[in-house]
């Protein structure tokens, strides 16, 4: 018994640093792996979800505003506006 205990207090801080490691890293790098590390070419302005697996967006690409219909099937371009 009084080995499980020892072992107890020694692997539980090192799980819970583990735990801490994993959800740094993956804050730190996650967000460069979806985007890039310096795309400022396309950037999402607006999305309205429109059911459980359905939204429209609006999308900011070269200057021009696309609006996009996103289901579960694909993604189709609903119209474009150029900005001014």
């Amino acid at each position: 018994m009084t080995f499980y205990i020892i072992k107890l207090f020694i692997m539980l801080p090192l799980m819970g640093l583990l735990i801490y490691g994993c959800l740094w890293l993956y804050r730190k790098y996650q967000p460069q792996m979806i985007t890039g590390q310096n795309s400022n070419v396309l950037n999402v302005v607006e999305t309205l979800p429109l059911g459980v697996q359905s939204k429209l967006a609006v999308v900011d690409f070269g200057g021009r505003k696309i609006l996009l219909a996103v289901t579960r099937n694909g993604i189709q371009k609903i119209d474009t506006h150029h900005a001014e």
